[in-house]
């Protein structure tokens, strides 16, 4: 990379930091998970050794590193200011097995060491092409025998589209010096687009896909998503055969749901499953093409690994797994429940109990018949709607909140507003949800009136143990 955009990128990110925070896809107790489900066994989470490239100010790996504080934890970014603020918030929490530092990953070399997961999200893309062979070289010579590493990146097909607004938005915003000015151009160009466009026309089309990201979107993902020197998408065959290239290949995706062909109809999964046989890459491009695909969560394991891998659901990886529902049961609209009596209700009903904590294979095959309920797991885990950790996830019970022997869990506190629940999830809270928090925290007695339901609903968010 060039002086001059290793300049411009830096500037970048010091002007507008990205916004830091967690993200459950790359948490390592997740990508135990996945790795358990399909043969392998990485590395135990909590003595670790964890990287994260372009890690912002901390905020993804922070929480990681207060639950474990036997893991061993290291950031790195271009971003001084970013890095920065991120030592600040490491120190006022007393973190001492993470070190963050400013660092070009080109210059990233040997005296790093190794790690059993390295997590890079919200970079691959969005470097030029020699630091993301840097990525893959990093990824190739710092992970452990049986590490993982974690690369979101954007991808082709869904991102075609999506260019077509960059593009719109770079054309009018680029003569703007500052943030705000190319901002407030750049979205000025959507309005005018929005008014004008045809109906029914591609552009139209276009801006109908993109423009509920765009609205909802906060100004650092805009100008970091659209406005950024570089954002290269690419097709998800061409990212495996880049971490091939280095010595690596592909396990699976963040999101293990997307890659069961079963999930888009016997239709669909047919001719798919004859035209790519075993072929996982193959399958999977095919099913972006399908999805129109825009933004994919790769993992992948040194090549000598692949061989393991077993991609049909085996019942000796499954009992080795904890589960929960992927969200929470009383606020789930739309799913289907199971028929009342039946081995999935049963299931349905344990689940529902032990929520937001895990339950063991073994604890779901005491509900009912074991055939019946690892059929139902099967079901519930190709269709995406459990999560699963290859070690226990506890939570206080909603009687233990009621004695008053609840605790804070140790990472929840992020900052005003907002906190990190046990599955690595970023939880959005109340004025009056965050001060409770904060006082339990403190060890401070809830207030005697008015807070059981604040606590139910802190518990169920995952932040009470």
């Amino acid at each position: 990379m060039s002086q001059h955009l290793t300049d411009l990128l830096r500037q970048s990110y010091d002007e507008v930091p990205y916004t830091s925070h967690p993200f459950p896809q790359s948490a390592p107790e997740r990508l135990e998970g996945i790795a358990t489900l399909f043969g392998l066994a990485p590395a135990p989470p909590a003595n670790a050794r964890v990287l994260e490239l372009g890690c912002a100010s901390g905020g993804n790996i922070i929480p990681f590193a207060l639950r474990h504080p036997q893991a061993h934890v290291v950031g790195l970014d271009l971003s001084a200011v970013q890095i920065a603020q991120g030592i600040e918030r490491v120190q006022q929490q007393g973190i001492t097995n993470l070190s963050l530092r400013q660092m070009n990953l080109e210059d990233v070399d040997a005296s790093l060491g190794s790690f059993d997961y390295i997590i890079c999200h919200g970079v691959y893309s969005w470097v030029p092409d020699s630091v993301r062979q840097a990525i893959m070289r990093i990824c190739s010579a710092h992970l452990a025998p049986a590490g993982m590493a974690y690369i979101s990146f954007n991808t082709y097909p869904g991102w075609k589209a999506r260019e077509i607004v960059r593009d719109a938005m770079l054309f009018r915003s680029e003569a703007r010096s500052t943030p705000d000015e190319k901002l407030g151009y750049a979205r000025g160009m959507l309005e005018f687009l929005v008014q004008m466009s045809a109906e029914g026309s591609l552009l139209r089309r276009a801006l109908d896909e993109v423009m509920p990201t765009i609205e909802a979107a906060g100004p650092a993902y805009l100008m970091h998503e659209f406005l950024e020197h570089c954002n290269q998408p690419m097709y998800f065959r061409d990212f495996v055969a880049s971490a091939r290239a280095q010595g690596l290949d592909y396990l699976g995706d963040a999101d293990p749901q997307t890659m069961f062909v079963s999930n888009h109809g016997a239709q669909a999964a047919e001719p798919l499953m004859k035209e790519a046989g075993n072929d996982q890459v193959l399958m999977e491009q095919y099913l972006d093409f399908l999805t129109n695909r825009s933004f994919r969560r790769s993992l992948l394991v040194h090549a000598a690994h692949k061989k393991n891998v077993k991609y049909r659901l085996d019942v000796q990886c499954m009992d080795k797994l904890h589960y929960a529902w992927a969200e929470d049961p009383q606020t789930q609209t739309g799913l289907p429940r199971a028929a009342l009596f039946s081995a999935m209700a049963a299931v349905h009903a344990a689940l529902d109990a032990a929520f937001p904590a895990t339950l063991s294979f073994a604890e779901l095959h005491t509900v009912a018949d074991p055939s019946a309920v690892t059929a139902c797991v099967e079901e519930l885990i190709i269709t995406g709607r459990v999560r699963y950790v290859r070690r226990p996830l506890a939570c206080a019970s909603a009687a233990q909140v009621a004695a008053g022997q609840a605790v804070v869990h140790p990472a929840a506190a992020l900052q005003p507003g907002a906190a990190c629940n046990i599955w690595h999830q970023l939880v959005n809270l109340s004025a009056a949800e965050y001060d409770l928090l904060m006082q339990l925290q403190q060890g401070k007695p809830p207030p005697a009136q008015d807070s059981a339901a604040l606590l139910e609903r802190l518990r169920r968010f995952g932040l009470l143990v």
